[in-house]
């Protein structure tokens, strides 16, 4: 049995009254999750879904949907990551495609038009949960899975988590329990006092989770928290509002903000005094620039400590504690911040593989049992940079993926939603600079002859039933044609000069 395993059902079971979730100023205690854990259980006995068997759990960021996560992973079984933020054509796709027995959902999803037909041909049970924890039950008419549909196992693994695509159509990448035990030590390890094998206890102090769930930051910090023992400050959306409030309620040390997030507190001007309880801000899923680093370090006197991960790492490599920050930031400004103790990491020449030397710039490769695969090397798709002290510097990304806030926004998947728009003739999407959300998608449209050219606010709206709303390009262009490249493909710093010149 995984640590994992083992401390989620140790923690549950410490002390029923003690509160572990605020959510939207309203408590849950252990003893109100651990009821709707076990009616989840139950019902997954019931079917008799075996152990390691795959379920389907609908992410929102809601306290039933903390329950689903614990029911799921305490029992070894595997969450298969399902994203409601998907327009209804690809999470409907993705329910029939996964062949699971068994989907958790809140009435919210099992609401939307069409999704029972689906469920249907799926053939799958539905678990239906309360979004606040107040109710488990079958859905009607889907109280069992259809007649011969067999489990289907995926052993070892704790998460089939859904990337956002960076290198295409988004996949589910199996995370093993074994993966995230290592990762989670690793991250112990910037506490101080603290390690990983610890007896489970209850402790002091608040994590604040207000990434989705669905995205690997949301769903770590999640679970980190649940086996630390301390309490959560759930948000179900980012708002500076929202999250300022649960701040001055909660009072934690230490709280997460993506960089276009921490832009955006800036920006509000939030009073020093909202955010006194503060040591520290954690930032990660995109570069963050040391220049706003130090701005909100001016600003608050609150280092903001940044690290580095993806999804098929099962967490972070890399990152900033406090002390590195205190002796290092000077000289290390703009690292993303020491690798972890068990990872191994080069930089490799991207046309030669050969590796480079230290303080060289190239593709950042990783080795370390976290990454699951066996120990080779694992290269990755960034540019970096790392130094003689072990602090990796990322420099950017080697393939054309766009980072809006925090998000990753592959360009072929807007063009293919483009293109099915019947004036558009072709369509080239890139990233183009914005000093708030780092880049946005830019899109250059060729209208196909003797059709009427939409508006933009007509494109948008098409684009939207198709698109997750971060998907949906900021800026759009009609031109005649395109720069190209001798190949006649769009060329990328064409454009790009096109919409430095637009915007």
């Amino acid at each position: 049995m995984a640590l994992m395993t083992e401390k989620l059902r140790a923690i549950m079971a410490l002390d029923p009254d003690r509160t572990e979730i605020d959510f939207e100023g309203v408590d849950y205690s252990w003893g109100q999750i651990a009821k709707s854990v076990r009616r989840i259980e139950t019902e997954l006995d019931r079917i008799g879904l075996p152990v390691e068997a795959r379920v389907g759990v609908m992410l929102r960021n809601r306290p039933g949907h903390l329950a689903a996560i614990i029911a799921v992973l305490s029992t070894d079984r595997c969450l298969v990551s399902l994203n409601p933020a998907l327009p209804d054509d690809k999470l409907y796709a993705d329910v029939e495609g996964l062949g699971l027995q068994v989907i958790i959902a809140d009435a919210t999803d099992t609401m939307r038009a069409g999704i029972a037909e689906v469920f249907s041909r799926a053939g799958s049970a539905v678990i239906e949960i309360g979004p606040r924890l107040e109710g488990v039950a079958m859905l009607p008419g889907f109280e069992n899975p259809a007649p011969g549909k067999a489990a289907m196992l995926s052993p070892g693994v704790a998460i089939e988590m859904l990337t956002s695509g960076t290198t295409g159509r988004p996949k589910h990448v199996p995370l093993t329990r074994a993966a995230f035990d290592t990762s989670f030590a690793g991250f112990t390890r910037y506490e101080r006092n603290r390690d990983f094998a610890d007896q489970p206890q209850l402790r002091s102090g608040v994590t604040m989770v207000n990434n989705p769930l669905t995205h690997i930051g949301g769903i770590y910090g999640c679970i980190g928290a649940l086996m630390s023992g301390r309490k959560i400050g759930l948000l179900e959306r980012f708002t500076v509002d929202g999250w300022v409030a649960a701040i001055k309620r909660n009072k934690p040390k230490v709280a997460g903000a993506v960089p276009s997030a921490i832009k955006m507190i800036l920006e509000a001007k939030v009073p020093r005094e909202d955010l006194a309880s503060l040591t520290a801000l954690i930032s990660g899923t995109a570069p963050l620039s040391p220049d706003i680093v130090d701005e909100f370090y001016a600003t608050y006197g609150i280092p903001i400590l940044a690290n580095y991960g993806a999804t098929e790492f099962a967490g972070a490599i890399c990152g900033w504690n406090i002390d590195d920050f205190r002796a290092h930031w000077a000289a290390k400004r703009g690292s993303a911040g020491r690798l972890h103790a068990d990872i191994e990491a080069r930089i490799v020449d991207p046309e030669t593989g050969a590796e480079l030397a230290p303080g060289e710039e190239g593709l950042l490769e990783l080795k370390g049992a976290q990454l699951g695969n066996d120990m080779q090397w694992l290269r990755t798709t960034d540019r970096a940079v790392i130094d003689a002290d072990r602090f990796v510097f990322i420099k950017g990304r080697a393939d054309n993926a766009i980072i809006r806030g925090g998000f990753k926004v592959h360009p072929d998947d807007v063009v293919n939603a483009l293109n099915l728009h019947p004036s558009v003739r072709e369509a080239a999407v890139i990233g183009v600079p914005d000093e708030r959300l780092g880049a946005v998608p830019a899109a250059a449209i060729i209208i196909k002859r003797g059709a009427q050219e939409p508006t933009v606010d007509e494109l948008k709206s098409f684009l939207k039933d198709r698109l997750i709303a971060y998907q949906v390009p900021a800026h759009f262009r009609f031109l005649p044609d395109f720069p190209r490249t001798p190949s006649m493909k769009p060329s990328a710093p064409g454009l790009k000069a096109l919409f430095e010149v637009a915007t």
